[in-house]
């Protein structure tokens, strides 16, 4: 029997492409890269050397608990910077928290409103302040 193997791209629907871009660009860190040219709007970025995020601009219905993960490098700036950005969302899934097996899970909004899973590695250094919060 044939079997998937990884995760290609992961594609997600926005309303506004250039704000989602700016946002997975500039708070995220994620590279632009030529994207296909497709008769809508859409932009590509590199998760790794083997993945990516394509964003497809369309006036669509947004999941309320559906939703990507990204594992990132450093929980702590990331959640302070989510944290001013007044992204995080604590409704669909609770507040941020330590898994059993060692990440952080936290939840944000992207501009458009598609739920995202930040996680950091599970031997991170994590600020204890974060769960204050």
């Amino acid at each position: 029997m044939a079997k998937a193997l990884e995760i290609n791209h992961v594609a997600l629907v926005v309303s506004n492409l250039e704000e989602a871009c700016k946002f997975y660009e500039n708070e995220l860190g994620m590279e632009a890269i030529p994207a296909f040219l497709f008769d809508y709007p859409t932009a590509f970025f590199k998760i790794n050397e083997t993945q990516q995020l394509h964003l497809t601009e369309w006036d669509d219905t947004y999941s309320y608990r559906g939703h990507l993960c990204l594992r990132v490098d450093d929980i702590n700036a990331i959640f302070y910077r989510m944290k001013d950005l007044g992204v995080i969302d604590v409704q669909p899934w609770g507040k941020v928290r330590q898994l059993p097996d060692g990440p952080i899970q936290m939840f944000v909004r992207d501009p458009s409103g598609n739920l995202v899973e930040l996680s950091s590695l599970p031997n991170a250094d994590i600020d204890p302040k974060i769960f204050e919060d």
